[in-house]
């Protein structure tokens, strides 16, 4: 008798446990099937383009975050800017064995169908510096774009006094970036700084148009006072081509310098500002862009529901309407922390 009802103790223990586990799996990853079917397998990566600093800095970082993350990569594809391309590369690395993919999409408009067909393949897709306007993403990996158009223009506005006239090199509009920094530099002149007159330059993310746009303004406007780069990477170089062959390259103490504000945080940048060429950058961190794309597609692999909220890496997750989004930190950089040993620049 006694041994008999030791055993239905036990057996309703036994049944108490795996359901009370049941239940706290459905809570912590959703009642929804997991994405990439649970389990690991390897993560196929695009490149976005190879004629940028910045794009480039961040393929260095590829292989070695992917082993501190602890994820297998497949080879790496490079779609150089050209949405087609992206969408045939994706495909290879599908047939390649990927299981996630990381990649950045430049045109956010025209992926969205791809996402969704992989989404129906169960193939979970991390999107790095750039939100997909639609289909279906698994994570985000970016930081607050529109905050580097803010910081941008309070930066140019106050060493302009609030007066002058700024040239401002927008990215490519097909993108979610160039449209954030753009409306949100504008939004900001407009309404904090209305005796600065900006000259809107489009772009495309290419260098030689920017050098063109900057040629053609300082024709017309000599008197241009500043100068708002949207991506260092691809226009850093040839403004200070143009501004050296002005002889208008000088220290910011002098009355001609052109006050210049940038977005990408590479090296050169970095040393450009010690050396008085230009005045500041946002720096968007490459090596996060990396750790935490490869780290997501993990997640992604094993099946994990992401969260709202602050993480452990001084982030903030945001739910979107086709998927979710790793806001990451991007500061102001000047001479006043040009030297700070934490920012990914100072680290090569």
């Amino acid at each position: 008798m006694t041994i008999g009802v030791t055993a239905r103790g036990v057996l309703g223990l036994s049944m108490a446990v795996t359901l009370a586990a049941s239940l706290a799996a459905c809570s912590k990853d959703s009642a929804e099937p997991a994405p990439g079917g649970g389990g690991v397998g390897s993560v196929g990566v695009d490149l976005p383009r190879a004629d940028s600093d910045f794009w480039n800095a961040y393929a260095s970082y590829i292989a070695p975050k992917g082993k501190e993350v602890g994820v297998e990569l497949t080879a790496q594809t490079n779609s150089q800017n050209d949405i087609q391309k992206l969408i045939s590369n994706v495909d290879s690395l599908v047939t390649q064995g990927a299981k996630a993919l990381v990649i950045a999409p430049q045109d956010t408009g025209a992926i969205g169908p791809k996402l969704d067909e992989l989404a129906q393949k169960k193939i979970p897709v991390v999107s790095v510096d750039t939100r997909p306007d639609n289909g279906s993403v698994y994570m985000v990996v970016r930081a607050d774009n529109r905050a580097y158009g803010t910081k941008a223009c309070e930066f140019l506005g106050e060493k302009l006094g609030g007066k002058g006239k700024v040239i401002e090199f927008q990215g490519a509009l097909s993108s979610i970036n160039g449209r954030d920094r753009s409306e949100a530099f504008k939004e900001c002149m407009t309404t904090k700084f209305p005796g600065i007159t900006v000259f809107e330059e489009p772009t495309e993310w290419e260098g030689s148009k920017a050098q063109a746009a900057l040629e053609t303004r300082l024709s017309t406007d000599p008197d241009i006072k500043g100068v708002y780069m949207q991506a260092g990477g691809v226009f850093l170089d040839p403004t200070l081509q143009v501004l050296k062959q002005r002889k208008l390259l000088v220290a910011p103490t002098d009355p001609k310098h052109i006050f210049i504000v940038s977005n990408d945080g590479i090296p050169q940048e970095l040393d450009a500002i010690r050396k008085g060429e230009i005045d500041a950058t946002v720096s968007q961190p490459a090596d996060a862009y990396a750790q935490y794309g490869l780290h997501w597609a993990k997640q992604a692999m094993s099946g994990a529901t992401p969260k709202e909220g602050p993480t452990d890496h001084g982030s903030t997750v945001i739910k979107l309407p086709n998927g979710y989004e790793d806001q990451l930190p991007a500061p102001l950089i000047t001479k006043d922390n040009v030297d700070d040993p934490a920012l990914w620049g100072n680290k090569k």
